[in-house]
């Protein structure tokens, strides 16, 4: 059983759990500490889109940084997401019926609202893989390769993502499951993800060894942070408040961090629930003596890791890190 990682506390009284697991690698990829199991294969879902992009890159994707941002993305519906989705496609000479991801609404309330308010539905554009997918597009236009099959994992696209994916984590993918949008979901483990993201924020490839298209990547998310998730989402607050970070989020409360140092964090809770997501990434940041850098604005940071339970409407606890 994985250990309990946060607290549930409700007017002082611990009325549950949260459980995963949770590493922290050092600057030059060792493990500094590690809670739980980090060794196992997990599915870290949009975690993974950042090393996606990096594999679409070295494919022959070429886009401006916002865009490629954008490819990393798992944003939130707002007006310049969905208008960058579009921008990718009609580069590589496409449009929305190329896409194959799921229709749905907006992430972001506003965003939600002001579709529904303007007579709209949901729409493969809105949903927030739509960055990633029109990257993928552009990525086989590129190449000359099929669109109509580019979500199928014996697609040259596909291979090209999990070749670059099982290098930059060190690991061979175990597993290939199905992505909510519809994509190759690949598999590694806490640690290998964390290996991933430090190879990314140095620049390096799997070898350890400088990689122009990662630096690239890398600095596309460090200079657009709202391209990759959005202006009201805080992983956008985090990567703002640490100068140099990246880092990416994923469904069933994955989260990935890494320093311009090449220090690196991974972690999932057994759940799945989203709101312990950012309260153990700060306790993780500031376990490890990140906040104590005088150009890292530690309550910003503080900020994303508080989740506060309500009572009558006013706070009366909190979710808070036990680790």
């Amino acid at each position: 059983m994985m250990p309990a990682v946060a607290e549930i506390v409700r007017s002082g009284f611990v009325e549950g759990h949260h459980y995963g697991s949770i590493v922290a690698l050092d600057s030059a990829g060792g493990v500094e500490w590690a809670v739980g199991d980090v060794a196992a294969p997990v599915l870290p879902r949009s975690c993974n889109k950042p090393v996606q992009a990096l594999g679409m890159v070295r494919a022959g994707l070429d886009l401006p940084d916002r865009l490629l941002a954008l490819a990393c993305a798992s944003h939130s519906g707002e007006d310049f997401h969905v208008e960058g989705a579009r921008e990718i496609l009609a580069g590589a000479g496409l449009d929305e019926s190329a896409l194959q991801t799921p229709p749905d609404y907006p992430l972001d309330d506003a965003a939600r609202e002001a579709v529904v308010r303007a007579g709209g539905g949901k729409a493969p554009v809105l949903m927030n893989c739509s960055g990633k997918h029109a990257a993928m597009l552009a990525t086989c236009v590129a190449n000359g390769w099929d669109t109509a099959t580019y979500r199928q994992p014996d697609h040259p696209l596909q291979l090209a993502i999990a070749d670059t994916f099982a290098s930059m984590t060190g690991e061979p993918v175990a597993a290939v499951a199905v992505d909510g949008c519809g994509a190759p979901l690949l598999s590694t483990s806490l640690t290998g993800l964390a290996r991933a993201f430090r190879r990314l924020a140095l620049g390096l490839d799997g070898q350890d060894r400088p990689d122009p298209a990662a630096a690239r990547v890398a600095g596309a998310i460090r200079e657009f942070p709202a391209y990759v998730s959005g202006s009201r989402r805080d992983e956008r607050e985090l990567l703002t408040a640490i100068p140099g970070a990246i880092g990416k989020a994923g469904a069933e409360s994955c989260y990935a961090v890494a320093l311009p140092d090449g220090r690196s964090f991974a972690l999932k809770t057994d759940d799945g629930a989203a709101r312990v997501r950012p309260v153990l990434m700060a306790a993780a940041l500031e376990r490890s003596g990140v906040l104590d850098d005088p150009a890292v604005d530690a309550e910003a940071v503080r900020r994303t890791g508080r989740f506060a339970l309500l009572g009558g409407g006013e706070p009366v606890g909190e979710i808070r890190a036990s680790f």
